[in-house]
């Protein structure tokens, strides 16, 4: 039988127990340290306590938990799985992060962090809401989805073209095979030897598994020395990051998610694909805001030219590639560190950083199927179900901001040096399934959230959307969640078109 894919913790023997000092010891945080309890944080009772774990894995001081509280309507992102607690709490860490960095900056106290639960569903499905000169964008192409297979299920990904080619040649159909060949087909395999079958092929299908009990690390830190870092000038609070340079080598959701808050907060963000890979226009119509981009082939001596140059005064770099996919270019975080000693390093993968899954391809509705999400959200009918959003990718993208967030201002209050950070959606995941408790109410009382977030009203999810003119034309879009006084309400600068920016900072 194929191996599933396992999430192990890695806590070393002589890791502490609390997730603040974990953090601060910039070792890794599994999900099932930063589970939730019934006991105070130091410094007193945080509003919310999953926010309160994410800060503390985050290093952050519990001091500051008290600035944070929520309001808006409490009916947004419905699940069997805690999805509402865990997208406000990404959220409410990044923008504490984001308000601590603007003090930093502008002096003065942390300002307050009022986050909007209707703002962040309505962010945590950014790709849903956006429209093109009023056309709705397709979500998922007709060979994604979830196939009935001869002993369960099994969940495809082929929204792009190459990767729908790759599925069909792997289970020996002809190109333009349609989704009704592909189902009968299906119907006659198991599940597994699909998984396998499309693995071998680059394709992309995994078989739909049971809830796991094995964790997956939430957050990893890692300090990669001393090296002073370029000193920044004072800034306004909408404008925390103005100064900080950004490299961006993410596709799809989640790391786009990350760059795209970063460039929100004022850093320049500077996306670089390479040319032989091409970007749907609809994804980067909704996570290329504030964001330039550029195509650089690192295979060519003349743009890797280039790229370094760019990596030479770059503060940040964020990457979304499979563990190990960058290494031949020079880009291994140690190999980075080295050249750059006060580089931050972001990386975020979908399987994990270890275990046999860790070099594997995968997407947000990939890894609810192969931790057990897909099952546990099932239908009386045994259909397996999905998340009210694509809660992995989204929650990890605002994870990945905050922990950048709180490494420049600790670099810039006493901890110099580089960062090495680790993100995988399979983290996330572990987080949701085991971390978080779910919400139940008492006994004889409404339903209604039992984290002290009042229920202000019905979710209509109109109120936080807007249109701008762009490069694709008129958008319509999710505004940005992050909230704190004085935040940003909206990007500087609509998406331009994907790969035609200039590769030079501003």
């Amino acid at each position: 039988m194929t191996e599933r894919p396992t999430f192990p913790g890695t806590r070393p023997a002589d890791q502490p127990a609390s997730g603040e000092q974990a953090a601060s010891a910039d070792r890794p945080v599994p999900a099932e340290q930063a589970a939730s309890t019934d006991q105070p944080a130091p410094g007193g009772e945080p509003a919310d306590r999953p926010t309160a774990d994410l800060w503390a894995a985050l290093g952050g001081s519990a001091d500051l938990l008290g600035r944070v509280s929520f309001h808006g309507p409490g009916d947004v992102l419905p699940s069997g799985l805690p999805v509402r607690r865990l997208a406000r709490a990404t959220v409410a860490a990044c923008s504490l992060a984001a308000a601590e960095l603007a003090a930093h900056r502008a002096g003065g106290p942390v300002p307050a962090v009022r986050v909007d639960q209707g703002a962040v569903a309505t962010a945590f499905v950014s790709e849903r809401h956006l429209t093109v000169d009023g056309r709705t964008p397709v979500s998922f192409a007709p060979h994604s989805g979830f196939w009935r297979t001869a002993d369960g299920w099994v969940r495809t990904h082929a929204n792009y073209p190459h990767h729908r080619t790759r599925l069909l040649a792997a289970l020996d159909l002809p190109a333009d095979a349609g989704p009704e060949q592909l189902a009968e087909l299906l119907g006659e395999l198991p599940a597994e030897q699909v998984q396998e079958r499309a693995f071998e092929a680059g394709a992309l299908a995994v078989a739909v598994a049971p809830v796991s009990a094995t964790m997956h690390p939430l957050v990893e830190r890692r300090a990669t020395g001393t090296a002073p870092v370029r000193p920044l000038g004072d800034a306004g609070p909408e404008r925390p990051a103005a100064g900080i340079r950004v490299l961006d080598l993410t596709r799809v959701i989640a790391g786009p998610v990350a760059t795209r808050t970063l460039a929100l907060l004022g850093a320049d963000v500077l996306r670089v694909d390479p040319p032989h890979l091409p970007e749907a226009d609809d994804a980067h119509a909704d996570t290329g805001f504030g964001k330039r981009s550029t195509r650089l082939d690192l295979a060519d001596p003349a743009d890797r030219a280039v790229f370094d140059g760019l990596l030479a005064t770059a503060d940040v770099l964020v990457t979304g590639y499979r563990p190990g996919a960058l290494d031949a270019y020079g880009l291994a975080p140690d190999a980075l560190s080295a050249r750059h000693p006060g580089l931050i390093v972001a990386q975020l993968c979908a399987w994990g950083w270890t275990g046999p899954w860790a070099g594997r391809r995968g997407f947000d509705s990939l890894v609810q199927a192969g931790v057990g999400i897909a099952a546990h959200e099932a239908g009386p009918d045994g259909r397996p179900g999905v998340l009210p959003a694509q809660a992995l990718d989204h929650g990890t993208g605002y994870l990945a901001a905050a922990a950048v967030l709180r490494v420049l201002t600790e670099q810039r209050t006493g901890r110099p040096g580089g960062r090495h950070l680790r993100f995988s959606l399979a983290g996330t995941a572990s987080w949701l399934l085991h971390g978080i408790p779910p919400e139940a109410p008492a006994p004889d009382a409404p339903a209604a959230p039992a984290d002290g977030a009042p229920d202000t009203g019905t979710y209509d999810p109109a109120r936080w959307l807007a249109e701008t003119d762009s490069a694709y034309g008129r958008l319509r879009h999710a505004l940005p969640p992050i909230a704190y006084t004085g935040a940003p309400t909206d990007w500087s600068r609509p998406p331009g078109r994907w790969g035609t920016d200039a590769p030079v900072w501003l």
